[in-house]
């Protein structure tokens, strides 16, 4: 089954796929801004240009006279309203989500606050200051506890912990990332993942992937590495179960004032999907999850790059 989408960025336009940059997901990133470059390319997409993020990224946009932006980047500065504003400010149209959805998704605490207030399935957690003691905080939590840095993707610096003596340890390790963590009860179950598109006036989730680890979590190695991860998709769910799924994480995208292109991470327990992040600019590698979503529903990674890229601008 095919999919088709207007071509609405004229053919000689002049992109800049902005990738790389000073994250510690950077190499991520510059892998999905290969592939994207490449995909523009395949859609006669000339003037093209894949650009590395420095410093001095807003004086090279303005000598090349970029016209619009794919923002490939993720993590720090590409993901959390730094590069969004900056392109606000030089009045320069880009893809997916504008200042204020990528930096509140970008904090996972504050993700949390504004889709509880949506009435969206919570794990429970809670934030401990990265020079904080953090035993009276945790008090009401059970173990094992999973910990994230609050603001950063790619599963760095998160560990699971089960027990006191390696929250010890574990703590200073996850706080080392230089950032508030978020301390979340472990809770096993399915690990699924939706991707959520607009396309117009169509706002639609992609087929729901389920992800098999061999590792005890989906940490980085099980993200990046060949081999290590099963994915399955469909995801084995009930028919009951996907729709609830795919209407939550619709929901989600519109309470953080998403636009263009989410991906929304679920772990789905109890027939209740606890929705666990949002993710702005989901990874385009080759073994990312939001291609394989949409390829699942008749979304090659070509047309996928053009409905993204026809989202430019929407994040006013």
């Amino acid at each position: 089954m095919g999919y088709n989408v207007e071509q609405k960025i004229k053919k000689d336009a002049k992109i800049a796929v902005l990738m790389g940059g000073p994250s510690s997901e950077a190499e991520v990133s510059r892998r999905s801004g290969k592939n994207v470059f490449k995909a523009l390319q395949n859609l006669g997409y000339k003037n093209a240009e894949l650009i590395e993020v420095t410093e001095n990224i807003a004086e090279v946009l303005k000598e090349k006279n970029i016209e619009i932006v794919y923002n490939a980047m993720h993590g720090k500065y590409g993901e959390d309203g730094c590069i969004q504003g900056m392109l606000e400010v030089m009045q320069i149209p880009y893809t997916g989500c504008g200042v204020l959805a990528s930096s509140v998704c970008m904090n996972k605490e504050y993700t949390k606050n504004i889709l509880k207030g949506a009435g969206i399935p919570l794990i429970k957690s809670v934030l401990v200051r990265k020079d904080e003691d953090y035993k009276d905080k945790i008090k009401d939590l059970k173990y094992p506890f999973m910990l994230k840095p609050v603001s950063e993707g790619s599963s760095i610096g998160m560990y699971k912990v089960n027990n006191p003596e390696e929250m010890a340890e574990c703590f200073k390790k996850s706080a080392q990332c230089g950032q508030d963590v978020m301390v979340e009860e472990y809770i096993e179950g399915k690990s699924v993942t939706v991707g959520v598109l607009e396309n117009g006036a169509d706002l639609f989730a992609t087929e729901i992937l389920e992800f098999r680890t061999k590792t005890e979590w989906y940490d980085y190695e099980a993200k990046y590495t060949a081999g290590i991860t099963k994915f399955i998709l469909p995801a084995e769910l009930s028919s009951q179960m996907t729709e609830k799924v795919k209407k939550i994480a619709i929901d989600s995208f519109k309470a953080c004032a998403c636009r263009g292109v989410s991906r929304v991470d679920f772990l789905v327990t109890d027939d209740i999907p606890y929705v666990l992040e949002i993710n702005t600019s989901p990874g385009m590698t080759d073994l990312s999850d939001l291609p394989a979503q949409s390829k699942a529903m008749g979304i090659d990674y070509d047309t996928l790059v053009q409905i993204i890229l026809n989202g430019a601008g929407l994040n006013k």
